[in-house]
C-alpha cells in the first residue's frame, strides 16, 4: 500500500465529522507508541510548555544517572539514546525555544559527566554537532530570546 500525500489526507479529513475524527485519532494511537505520545503532548502538555520542558529535563537527569561509566562505548551509546529521545520530544513541540533549551541542557549534562567527554573524540563530536544545532535554532528566535540563549551558550562554551 502506498501512502497518499499530506494534501490528500487534509482534503479527506475535511469531509469527516468530529466523531469520525476522534475515532481516527484513537485508532492511530493504538498503532504506534509515538502516535500516542504525540497525542498526549498535543492534548495534555502543549498548553504548558515550561512544564513539558521540565519533565523532559527530569527524564534526562534520570537517564544520565543510569549511564554505565565503565567504558566510553557505553557512555557514547547511552548519550546517543538520550539525544534521540530528546529530539523526538523536540519534534512533538516544533518550537525553537524548546529545541534550544533542551539541547543546551543536554550539552550541559554531557559536559558535566564524569569521566570527561573530552577524552572521547566521538562524544566530543556529538557535543560539537549539538552546539551547531543550538546556534541554528537561536538564529530563528526573537531578539530578546536570542540574547538570553546566546549568553547561556557562551557560558557553556566558556567552561571548557
Amino acid at each position: 500500500m502506498k501512502a497518499v500525500t499530506i494534501k490528500q489526507l487534509k482534503d479527506e479529513l475535511a469531509h469527516k465529522s468530529a466523531n469520525e475524527l476522534k475515532e481516527l485519532c484513537l485508532h492511530l494511537s493504538r498503532f504506534k507508541k509515538e502516535n500516542k505520545e504525540l497525542l498526549t503532548y498535543l492534548l495534555f502538555e502543549s498548553h504548558d510548555e515550561d512544564a513539558y520542558i521540565q519533565s523532559i529535563k527530569d527524564q534526562m537527569d534520570i537517564h544520565f544517572l543510569e549511564i554505565n561509566t565503565k567504558s566510553f562505548f557505553y557512555i557514547r551509546k547511552s548519550a546517543r539514546k538520550i539525544l534521540t529521545l530528546t529530539k523526538k520530544y523536540i519534534r512533538y513541540s516544533k518550537k525553537k525555544e524548546t529545541e534550544t533549551e533542551l539541547l543546551l541542557y543536554f550539552c550541559k549534562k554531557l559536559k558535566e559527566m564524569k569521566p570527561s567527554m573530552s577524552r572521547s573524540m566521538r562524544l566530543q563530536n556529538v557535543f560539537d554537532s549539538q552546539i551547531k544545532m543550538i546556534k541554528k535554532a537561536i538564529e530563528k528566535l526573537h531578539e530578546d530570546l536570542q540574547y538570553d540563549y546566546q549568553l547561556e551558550l557562551n557560558e557553556l562554551l566558556d567552561e571548557e
